[in-house]
């Protein structure tokens, strides 16, 4: 239940940072302002899709 919560929460912040930007193509907002914060909350989601299942080694019996 959390990694469905995790990932609203990173598809808000990609939603939200797009419209940020949209103000930024109108020359509302500075774009170099909003065009890092909408890199980097898809580098975020992206990220956290990638990392989910990953094979972390094999514990050692010692």
């Amino acid at each position: 239940m959390l990694a469905k919560m995790k990932y609203g929460i990173l598809l808000l912040l990609i939603v939200i940072s797009f419209f940020i930007n949209i103000l930024g193509l109108m020359h509302l907002v500075p774009v170099y302002i909003t065009s890092p914060i909408l890199f980097l909350s898809l580098l975020l989601f992206f990220h956290s899709l990638g990392n989910r299942n990953r094979f972390r080694g094999f514990k050692s019996m010692k």
